[in-house]
């Protein structure tokens, strides 16, 4: 095993870590009373180092085009970019200037001792009002275990370290905060921060650190006692980019406004998280210091209830991505749980999870719709096996795929034959989709230029047009050319009035026997989406 922080070893140590803390996840959740009771701390971790891991993965399938290997500079870079603009939560955006405070040492060629003291104290500057007995301590402690080391040189003496330090600290975060003491449990985060240790502990000496189990004495506080009682009632966090003094200045403003303040990364790009009462006024911060994106609000409240214990699960459940809210409507109306798929923000695997654990079923179908979403739903897939749940990927590479397959779904048959059916349905259905070419490319259609509009079929470029409508007829040509019976329309809210009409009358006048229907898609980025069974 690798003794020193290659690009190798970082990756291994992603890989490791978002393993094992999908394994503990739950247990961290479970513990998971400070600074708010809303039981996703593991969660939260979970999902920021799987965007680190995204992120690393990235720059090595970059480097195999060109058959190399990323430098360990670019591959530690990586990481905490992406666990910076993935990060959940308070912990995980902590977690998130951790790796940051490494990779700038890392990168420079500095030793581990020196990368975890830095990340130890960018972390701590980074949380407005720091507090003793949580991530914070456990990775001070970290820190000054490894700069203890007697060999700073050996990375996996430097790693075994810092985790025993880290471990003696998170035993002690009861005796620091009174409301860990009172539920009898260490801090969630710092058990977080723990596990991710011991996946660097793993990855660069071999040895396996022993099993951790957390014994919850008490329950956590009630939904309803999250929230204005209780504290602020919001979580808000957004993604910023702006200038060094206007963060300074919306430091000092979110401060006054709510509680557990975190605002990290750096050169022009931050992760903002706040706790505030009036999540609109945290937002409006934002637009005035730069541009605020990914903003996610969570009420205390409703989250905590959500995770509260449930009704008997249901026998069958379908779970489908969907590129926009007026196909999130029509595959809940066919009684899917849908994950809205955003343009430049595909799902997490551990968001797909959530869906699974949302549709609360004891047999799921997942219905990706991406071509690009098959390796994450596949971890989605396994992660929800070991948690008893019987999932079918069906690799959807398109949303009319997807409703194809929901047209055929019945809970009441035997579940292989039910997934036989949607996957017989899904294949039997080509796909286009219109776009709008943003810039002169090359294509396998020829040349385009910006503004032109692009018909793709089954993922390639097959038209280029100058007119939506005439396009989208000459796409509908090709594909009926080869067949069909039925068309399935899907347009955009941005599509021209009148669109489908005239689409559906130009099936019927020139395709005998095909049947035409058409749906709202709503704020998609693609104002057509067709179907051709």
């Amino acid at each position: 095993m690798p003794q020193t922080l290659d690009a190798v070893a970082v990756r291994s140590w992603c890989a490791r870590a978002l393993d094992a803390l999908g394994r503990e996840r739950e247990e961290i959740d479970a513990i998971n009373v400070y600074p708010v009771a809303d039981a996703d701390t593991g969660t939260n971790l979970y999902l920021t180092v799987e965007s680190a891991a995204r992120a690393v993965e990235a720059v090595f399938a970059a480097h195999e085009v060109g058959s190399s290997s990323p430098a360990p500079g670019e591959a530690v870079r990586a990481m905490a970019h992406g666990a910076l603009i993935g990060a959940r939560g308070n912990s995980g955006t902590i977690l998130a200037q951790l790796l940051r405070g490494m990779a700038e040492r890392l990168a420079d060629g500095d030793e581990l001792p020196g990368a975890l003291r830095r990340a130890a104290q960018l972390a701590r500057e980074a949380v407005a009002h720091p507090v003793e007995g949580t991530i914070l301590s456990v990775a001070g402690a970290a820190a000054d275990a490894a700069g203890a080391c007697t060999a700073p040189e050996d990375a996996g003496a430097v790693a075994k370290a810092a985790y025993e330090g880290a471990r003696t600290a998170l035993d002690a975060t009861p005796g620091q905060l009174e409301v860990l003491a009172r539920a009898g449990v260490v801090d969630a985060g710092g058990r977080g921060l723990l596990t991710v240790l011991g996946a660097l502990v793993e990855t660069v000496s071999g040895a396996a650190v022993p099993a951790r189990h957390e014994r919850v004495a008490h329950p956590a506080p009630p939904p309803e006692q999250c929230g204005a009682e209780g504290g602020p009632a919001f979580e808000v966090i957004y993604l910023l980019e702006a200038d060094d003094a206007a963060v300074s200045r919306l430091r000092t403003r979110l401060d006054g406004l709510g509680d557990s303040l975190v605002v990290v990364g750096g050169d022009g790009l931050w992760n903002v998280h706040v706790h505030v009462d009036d999540a609109g006024a945290a937002v409006e911060a934002g637009v005035e210091a730069g541009r605020p994106y990914r903003i996610r609000i969570t009420h205390f409240a409703a989250a905590a209830a959500a995770a509260a214990p449930r009704r008997e699960p249901v026998q069958r459940a379908v779970v489908a991505v969907v590129p926009a809210e007026g196909m999130a409507a029509l595959c809940a109306e066919a009684g899917a749980t849908t994950v809205l798929a955003r343009p430049g923000e595909p799902p997490a695997s551990g968001e797909l999870v959530d869906a699974i654990r949302r549709a609360h079923a004891r047999e799921v179908v997942l219905l990706p719709n991406d071509p690009d979403l098959r390796h994450t739903a596949a971890a989605a897939a396994e992660q929800a096996r070991t948690e008893g749940v019987r999932v079918a990927l069906i690799p959807t590479r398109a949303a009319v795929q997807g409703i194809a397959a929901l047209a055929v779904h019945e809970p009441g048959r035997r579940f292989d034959e039910d997934v036989v059916a949607m996957t017989a349905a899904a294949g039997a259905t080509r796909y286009a989709e219109l776009a709008v070419a943003e810039r002169q490319s090359w294509t396998t259609a020829g040349v385009c230029q910006a503004g032109d509009i692009l018909g793709l079929i089954d993922g390639d470029v097959a038209v280029i047009g100058h007119d939506l409508a005439a396009t989208a007829e000459t796409v509908l040509d090709r594909m009926l050319s080869a067949g069909g019976e039925l068309v399935t329309l899907i347009a955009a809210d941005s599509a021209p009035a009148g669109l489908t009409a005239r689409l559906e009358s130009h099936v019927r006048e020139t395709h005998l026997a095909v049947d035409t229907v058409a749906y709202a898609g709503g704020a998609d980025e693609a104002p057509l989406r067709i179907g051709v069974e």
